[in-house]
């Protein structure tokens, strides 16, 4: 029979477990305790406690400084029970149901012990430990497919259980085992998605396992998210399984329905995402805002975010998109097939790995992306791209390894650096796998670097318009054309490798129209592809005090290279196997370059050329050279 007893060595032994409570450790112990003991077991060294059966002793008139190991169910039959002070409840497989503890000064109770049917009153009570284990079948948690209403109920728990560990000091909340539905469809008005969905509170660290799945209750709602970050600070996420719901979700009252996310960031600062999976979205995987705009008094922007080692699949728009944030971490994560149509549903614009897309609109800022790193990541089967920056500043893409393209529409202060991007599919033979800049003369396009990528199998290797970029040390494998310039300025284009076997491949060209190069050099490179080394078109017609220059590269092609229709060109101290065609090119020299032809001219300066300078050149026509 259990019965309560006093020991002094309980005492003893308690003062070193549970040295680290944080109230009143020093009269906690000042007198002796009382443990539960089974007296029919005294003798026996492992005796088993049914842990389901009732207690037959309660918690009513306790002494102060009594110690209550719950190894049986304790039923308080819906009752109201006052405790003395300096009262400890050790959980051991035990539970407390169907009322409420009142505590007075000094008390503590293990976190296990705190359910869904149990009230706590009075003094809040220490817990011994400030990681706590959420169990969902005590919580209330109704597992497998259920009603709205249940899912609805599911997500309310699991919040306030959240909520209600933070207010007693628990910083790391576990789960395990769970496969449930949670109802997060807006219910109030003017509630963000990030709040009607489960709303993790501050300072937290969240763990599941790979047993742990939440999954969307099923809705017709156009914007939802699973976890919700909502001026959320101090916030680690790590394990789990997150389900959308894009196979299951009633698009049938029109609309794109692209704003329901597994996990949404409102204007949350210090959050990690780590080791998580993300499938089936009818949105994003993550998705990264802002509370406000960028103009707003009340304005809050995410930021110092950390997403490393999560898989992001299969979710119906974009694996992550950033509208708004600095200093955000993207590392060591797997994009798999994102943006892509299922047997179920189709995918929606953008169809991205990672879509860095700030809002701005008739020169009014309402979002901004500064200081991004997005490196180390795997993608595949992404339906569009795989990373694009809309605008940005500060932006690091690196030692990426990529199915889709990278590109970049407005950026400045962009570095694309030792990426693998590698095209297997027919799409991928008909796109670009970098692509570089919109206009010019955009004040947001300037001072970036495009160095040490490897792209193979793609249409146009490197597409480039913009000023002030360096584009060098790349390798541009059986492309169509390695790298389309248009629109340049204050550029350098230097020491790339350009190899393709592709029929008629290009290496270097100007894409059409491409009206200006100024203030650019093409130097260094090496180039032996199929057609020609260089296809320059149409350039600086319009100027004549716009220059640029190819000067030190080493090319071969089975073609002629062509410069036709441009001005202010130096082509100097090249060598080239291949030959060269000049039409219609003006105010240019072409000097000490080596050139050689298994055709019947060298360098032909056939018609419309004016003011052009040929000197130096050693030319070889099979086999025999000339000057």
């Amino acid at each position: 029979m259990k019965k309560l007893k006093n020991l002094m060595l309980v005492a003893l032994i308690g003062m070193s477990v549970l040295g680290t409570w944080s109230c009143n450790n020093e009269e906690l112990y000042e007198e002796p305790v009382a443990v539960v003991e089974d007296e029919s077991n005294e003798d026996v060294d492992d005796a088993v406690t049914d842990v389901n059966s009732l207690c037959d002793f309660t918690l009513e008139n306790l002494e102060a400084n009594s110690t209550v190991v719950v190894n049986c169910i304790i039923d308080l039959q819906g009752e109201s029970l006052d405790l003395p002070e300096n009262v400890t409840l050790l959980y051991e497989g035990g539970d407390i149901i169907n009322g409420t503890l009142v505590f007075s000064e000094g008390s503590s109770i293990d976190g296990d012990l705190l359910g869904n049917t149990l009230e706590v009153g009075g003094t809040k009570p220490a817990l011994r430990d400030t990681a706590f284990t959420f169990d969902p079948k005590r919580w209330g948690i109704i597992e497998g497919i259920v009603s709205d209403e249940v899912a609805r109920n599911n997500r309310d728990i699991l919040e306030n259980t959240m909520i209600l560990a933070k207010e007693y000091g628990i910083d790391t909340f576990k789960i395990d085992e769970m496969d449930a539905y949670f109802n997060v469809v807006e219910i109030k008005a003017n509630y963000r998605p990030s709040q009607a969905g489960i709303t993790l509170p501050s300072d937290l660290h969240l763990i599941m396992s790979d047993n742990t799945n939440l999954r969307v209750q099923p809705n017709n709602y156009k914007t939802v998210a699973l976890l919700g970050f909502y001026l959320t600070d101090n916030v680690i996420v790590e394990g789990g399984n997150l389900y959308g719901d894009r196979d299951s979700h009633d698009y049938s009252d029109g609309g794109t329905h692209e704003w329901g996310h597994t996990i949404t960031l409102d204007g949350s600062k210090n959050i990690t995402i780590k080791n998580v999976k993300s499938f089936n979205a009818t949105g994003d995987g993550i998705s990264i805002g802002s509370y406000g705009h960028a103009y707003d008094s009340h304005y809050r922007y995410c930021d110092n975010i950390l997403i490393t080692g999560n898989t992001i699949s299969k979710n119906r728009r974009n694996g992550i998109s950033i509208g708004d944030g600095r200093n955000i971490v993207i590392d060591n994560n797997t994009f798999i097939d994102n943006g892509v149509d299922t047997a179920l549903s189709k995918g929606t614009q953008p169809r991205m790995a990672i879509d860095v897309e700030p809002a701005n609109s008739g020169g009014v800022i309402f979002q901004i992306a500064n200081n991004i790193t997005i490196s180390n990541n795997t993608e595949s089967g992404a339906q569009s791209l795989s990373f694009y920056i809309a605008s940005g500043n500060d932006i690091l893409i690196e030692n990426n390894n990529t199915e889709g393209s990278i590109s970049y529409w407005h950026a400045y202060n962009c570095i694309i650096r030792n990426n693998t991007i590698t095209g297997v599919t027919e799409a991928h033979k008909i796109q670009t796998g970098i692509s570089c800049g919109s206009h010019a003369l955009e004040t947001s396009n300037y001072n970036n670097k495009i160095y040490g990528n490897k792209v193979t199998g793609y249409l146009i290797g490197l597409s480039v318009v913009s000023r002030d970029i360096e584009v060098y040390e790349n390798e541009f494998i059986d492309c169509f054309e390695g790298i389309a310039l248009s629109e340049l300025y204050d550029s350098k284009i230097y020491k790339n490798i350009i190899t393709s076997s592709v029929p008629r491949s290009r290496g270097i060209t100007t894409k059409i129209p491409a009206k200006i190069l100024n203030n650019v050099i093409i130097s260094e490179n090496k180039i032996d592809v199929v057609l020609s080394a260089f296809g320059f078109y149409d350039i600086n017609l319009d100027n004549d005090d716009y220059k640029f220059e190819i000067i030190n590269n080493d090319v071969k092609s089975e073609g002629t290279s062509g410069l036709s229709l441009l001005n202010g060109l130096t082509f100097n101290n090249n060598i080239v196997d291949g030959g060269l065609r000049l039409v219609g090119t003006l105010n240019s020299v072409i000097s000490n370059n080596t050139i050689s032809t298994n055709g019947a001219i060298g360098i032909d300066l056939s018609s419309l050329n004016d003011n052009i300078e040929v000197f130096g050149n050693m030319v070889s026509i099979e086999g025999s050279a000339s000057v």
